[in-house]
């Protein structure tokens, strides 16, 4: 059965009274989770409320008792790996083991610029991403001390105590559809691989693809979940739907070519129809992107149509 979450822009104006309001809601209309990216500011102005993710998610742990949850995805560019995987570990612990940590390469140039992080170009970016993925898996995964010497990360007797209460601590996912780094990284290190807007026949070829690449590292297809982030645009009716396509995409774009994007669009029976595809395609958790974060009576008819 395919598995319905929420996934918010953190940059997009999230503040505590929002993301507490969020949370709530969420747990209470049985949506599987909550993911949220990990941004300082979205790549154009204005600069919008902005709400740390780590602390974010730390609440959040401790305020919820059922949803899983989670970073889609956070750049290793803006914190140390060794830090990501303690602060991780204690995260997890706190849930009662609800986290999933997503973690990617970082790619947005206007915060890297803003508030002094090395973005790099790509193939240095994704050496540096490789080195991260090594020290967290190797920390989360390690009951002695680990050593590790990296161009971009040092370890030295570097152990992480107390011992996460999950044997290899919370599950990474890697996010992306890029086939010649992306995808072979979530092969190598990830239990998750969370393709991004993508439609149902383009989430099966590269899950063909991802499935070519665990047989390589000798994984079982089993050991990797297959899930999606994409954009949602959901009316009642469709006159509503229309409404928001034309708000959404400012008259430039039409239902049709948001769902060549990979985007689900349309009304209760639509959705419904669109999930079902993306489910025949391999899916097995959807993480919706819910924008307008003060729409609760608008997620609410959500839950109520595809719950």
């Amino acid at each position: 059965m395919l598995e319905i979450a929420i996934m918010i822009e953190g940059q997009n104006g999230l503040n505590w009274p929002r993301w507490q309001r969020l949370a709530a809601a969420v747990e209470d209309l049985g949506f599987a989770g909550l993911y949220r990216s990990d941004h300082y500011t979205n790549a154009s102005p204005p600069d919008l409320d902005s709400l740390e993710m780590w602390t974010s998610l730390t609440w959040l742990a401790s305020h919820t008792r059922r949803i899983e949850f989670g970073p889609l995805v956070s750049p290793v560019s803006f914190r140390a790996p060794s830090l990501t995987a303690r602060t991780a570990a204690a995260v997890d612990d706190l849930s009662g083991g609800r986290l999933t940590l997503g973690l990617g390469a970082g790619w947005q140039e206007r915060e890297h610029d803003h508030f002094g992080w090395d973005l790099l170009d790509l193939p240095e970016r994704f050496a540096r991403f490789e080195e991260g993925l090594e020290v967290i898996t190797r920390l989360l995964g390690s009951h002695t001390p680990v050593d590790f010497s990296g161009q971009y990360y040092r370890l030295h007797e570097a152990i992480l105590l107390p011992r996460p209460a999950r044997p290899s601590g919370p599950p990474i996912l890697i996010g992306g559809n890029g086939e010649k780094r992306t995808l072979p990284l979530a092969a190598r290190y990830a239990q998750e691989w969370n393709a991004v807007f993508v439609p149902p026949e383009g989430f099966r070829r590269l899950n063909a693809l991802l499935e070519r690449l665990l047989a390589a590292q000798g994984r079982a297809s089993t050991s990797l979940r297959r899930s999606l982030m994409t954009g949602l645009v959901f009316g009642e009716d469709a006159a509503a739907v229309e409404s928001k396509v034309a708000a959404r995409t400012h008259g430039q774009r039409t239902a049709a070519d948001l769902l060549q994007r990979g985007m689900v669009v349309g009304d209760p029976e639509q959705v419904r129809q669109q999930l079902a595809q993306f489910q025949q395609a391999g899916v097995q958790r959807i993480m919706l992107q819910w924008l307008d974060l003060d729409d609760l009576d608008g997620l609410n008819a959500l839950a109520k149509a595809v719950l």
